[in-house]
C-alpha cells in the first residue's frame, strides 16, 4: 500500500496546534513527519489565510485556531476548521489541553437540561424541590443546587447537522 493520507500537512500541522496550542514547531515537525522549516511555512500561510494567531508570550509562541473560519476547498466549503477539529479530536475532549472546542461541539458533548448528569437518565420531579433519576433499578435522589436550576431554565441545543461531519481538507 501506498504511504498516503486523507489530510495534507496543513492539516496535521492545524490538528497538533489544536492539541497544544504551546506546542514548539519543532515537535510539531517530528509528529508530522516534517522539517521544522516545512511547519514554519504552514503556520505562516495559515496566519495569513486567517486560519490561526500567533501570539508571543514570553519566549514562546501561543497559536489560536480560528473556529469559525470555513475550509478552503469548495466541497468542503460548508464545514468549519472548528467542527473538523472536534470531530478529529473527539475522544480527546475531556483532556485539558486542548486548545480548539467548536461551540456547537461543546454544546453536544454537555448534558441536557433536565438528564442527570451521572447516569445521563431523565430527571422527573417526584415531589416539590426534589428531582429523582430514572433508572432500572428504582429512583436514586439527585442534587439539587442554583445552578441546576438555572441550567433548566437554560434552551435545549440545536439538532446536529450530519451532512458536515464527513468533510476533510
Amino acid at each position: 500500500m501506498g504511504d498516503w493520507t486523507f489530510f495534507s500537512n496543513y492539516g496535521h500541522v492545524l490538528v497538533c496546534l489544536a492539541k497544544n496550542r504551546e506546542s514548539r514547531l519543532r515537535d510539531v515537525a517530528v509528529e508530522v513527519g516534517i522539517t521544522e522549516r516545512a511547519v514554519q511555512k504552514i503556520v505562516r500561510d495559515l496566519q495569513e489565510a486567517g486560519f490561526l494567531t500567533v501570539s508571543k508570550q514570553g519566549r514562546c509562541n501561543r497559536y489560536r485556531i480560528n473556529n469559525r473560519k470555513a475550509l478552503r476547498h469548495s466541497l468542503e466549503s460548508q464545514c468549519t476548521v472548528g467542527r473538523l477539529l472536534s470531530l478529529i479530536l473527539k475522544s480527546n475532549m475531556a483532556s485539558p489541553d486542548i486548545a480548539v472546542v467548536d461551540e456547537a461541539a461543546a454544546r453536544e458533548a454537555t448534558v441536557a437540561p433536565g438528564v442527570n448528569k451521572s447516569t445521563r437518565a431523565p430527571l422527573v420531579k417526584s415531589s416539590p424541590g426534589k428531582e429523582t433519576a430514572e433508572s432500572s433499578s428504582g429512583t436514586a435522589p439527585a442534587e439539587s443546587s442554583p445552578a441546576k436550576k438555572k441550567a433548566k431554565s437554560a434552551p435545549e441545543s440545536r439538532p446536529v447537522d450530519t451532512r458536515q461531519q464527513g468533510s476533510l481538507f
